[in-house]
């Protein structure tokens, strides 16, 4: 018995493990037919020999710890920077993992409970509960949506443009049910099995149509010259830059050599997260004879950088996006909002603080949240737009971007030193194609130490600077699009698709004469 349980626990880890491949930059998503259906075979198959409700919870874990373990343990690079830190990276490798991993072992013990004996049944209900608690696993606390198993087809331009009426969680909720399509044919039991099966291998394909007849349309559309540049920088400057008295100047005068301004064109030069390492926003105004120097009157500067605000008495620290003229006055500023645990504040400061644990990007104090995010409105004499800014980690939330809908571009701004040269980066990348698709807005992305692209609204890279090189990427023409459906109604839409899954349900299975005896005559 005891042999048996640990090849059971080998064999949900492994089919977690496995599954972490389908992830960016690997992308082998046809890993998950075999793993996600073997794993429900794995679930359905124990439920009819097994009672005890409670040890189903241990099966979900298994599968979510191996699935995180493999595909987060980039994480604990971040750790590495910093000495006082390193001897908590064999904890952040093996805790981060076994948390995520709560919540799909909560997805099995409510399988268990709500479990049918018709294949087609459990089939939706395994989808319903997989797809509601990644949903809440995003949503909760300060939410941690990385990656979710729909991430297996960023590759997938064609068949994931489906994103800009359904969103992410409605795509993540149907990849669910597809990676399980092989599993209810084997169990099937009826003709009615293969007809569910056949019905997602349908909707599998009108997906591929809708993406090239989408793809089509933005082919058609007529490029606008624009009078004005976005340039994004890609600077991979070290991040030393946070640990060690590095000349702040010379990062500055690197950053401006990078961005090459002609002072021609009106130019919109948008700088990574966090660059200036040492000057908060109330005295950058140290360098304007420098920017005087080598932009032109017309240019705007967006750059990430820590600014401070009293409030209430308390000195307030963010991490802010501010815009700037070519004289560095004060245009617009933005303080990030969603912010990283551990990362960039500390939950329960007061507690953790007494036994000396602090923020891997600051050692100052937590950053504070700003209150909400809106459109920048950015206008000169030559330029006027409104851009919506996005700093490193608020890429990840689909549906949350900003009440206001009314901006012509998004803007991102990242540091992805933190986590090497490991998959981290390239993860964190493929949100953004996922964003743009969902919004149907051209996303302009600066990073240090990471990716920086220019992708236009059907989540096509048209330009980008790879990891670990220098240099720049332009947005000087684009195409208007209509606002997408996901854009207008959110995750809403996730809800619809909830209550359409839960229709078909009760169509495909009479599932409520089941329920009724269980619940009630048997007992």
């Amino acid at each position: 018995m005891f042999k048996k349980s640990v090849i059971n626990l080998i064999y949900i880890i492994l089919l977690g493990a496995i599954s972490s491949y389908s992830l960016p930059p690997y992308n082998y998503f046809i890993i998950n037919f075999i793993t996600f259906s073997l794993f429900f075979i794995f679930l359905f198959n124990k439920k009819k020999k097994q009672s005890d409700n409670k040890s189903f919870f241990k099966y979900g874990w298994y599968f979510g710890f191996g699935y995180f373990l493999f595909s987060l343990y980039w994480v604990a690079i971040s750790l590495t920077f910093d000495q006082s830190f390193q001897f908590l990276i064999p904890l952040a490798i093996i805790v981060l993992p076994a948390l995520l991993a709560i919540f799909y072992g909560l997805m099995t013990y409510l399988f268990s409970i709500f479990y049918s004996k018709n294949i087609t049944s459990s089939f939706f209900i395994f989808s319903i509960l997989f797809g509601v608690i990644e949903f809440i696993r995003g949503s909760i606390f300060t939410g941690f949506p990385w990656n979710l198993i729909s991430f297996s087809f960023s590759d997938s331009v064609y068949f994931i443009q489906i994103l800009s009426v359904i969103g992410t969680y409605s795509f993540n909720l149907f990849c669910i049910s597809l990676f399980t399509i092989p599993a209810l044919f084997i169990l099937r039991k009826s003709r009615k099995d293969i007809i569910v099966c056949f019905l997602f291998i349908l909707v599998s394909v009108s997906f591929f149509v809708f993406g090239n007849i989408k793809n089509n349309n933005f082919e058609s559309l007529a490029s606008i010259k624009n009078s004005y540049a976005i340039r994004a920088l890609s600077s991979n400057i070290s991040l030393d830059r946070f640990y060690s008295n590095q000349d702040e100047l010379k990062i500055i005068e690197e950053l401006i050599d990078i961005s090459a301004p002609q002072k021609k064109k009106p130019t919109i030069f948008l700088w990574p997260e966090g660059i200036i390492p040492d000057s908060y926003l109330r005295d950058i105004g140290k360098y304007k004879d420098l920017f005087i120097n080598n932009f032109g009157s017309d240019d705007i500067i967006i750059v990430g950088l820590k600014s401070t605000e009293i409030k209430e008495n308390k000195d307030l620290l963010f991490n802010s996006m501010a815009v700037f003229n070519n004289k560095l006055d004060l245009i617009q500023n933005y303080n990030k909002v969603d912010l990283v645990p551990f990362g960039e504040f500390i939950p329960f400061e007061n507690f953790f603080g007494l036994i000396g644990v602090k923020t891997i990007t600051n050692e100052y104090q937590s950053f504070s949240s700003g209150s909400i995010r809106k459109p920048l409105k950015i206008k000169n004499d030559k330029i006027d737009l409104n851009l919506l800014p996005l700093i490193c980690y608020e890429i990840i939330y689909s549906g949350k971007l900003s009440k206001d809908k009314n901006f012509d571009y998004i803007i991102n701004i990242s540091e992805d030193g933190w986590f090497g040269n490991s998959v981290g980066p390239k993860q964190h990348f493929s949100h953004s194609i996922f964003r743009s698709i969902e919004s149907g807005k051209y996303i302009i992305r600066s990073s240090n130490n990471g990716i920086s692209a220019i992708i236009n609204p059907i989540g096509i890279v048209e330009q980008r600077v790879e990891f670990g090189s220098k240099g720049f990427v332009e947005l000087s023409e684009s195409k208007v699009t209509k606002p997408t459906l996901f854009m207008l109604y959110g995750n809403t839409i996730f809800l619809m698709l909830i209550l359409l899954y839960i229709f078909l349900l009760f169509s495909f299975i009479k599932l409520r004469n089941e329920w009724f005896k269980k619940f009630f005559i048997y007992k």
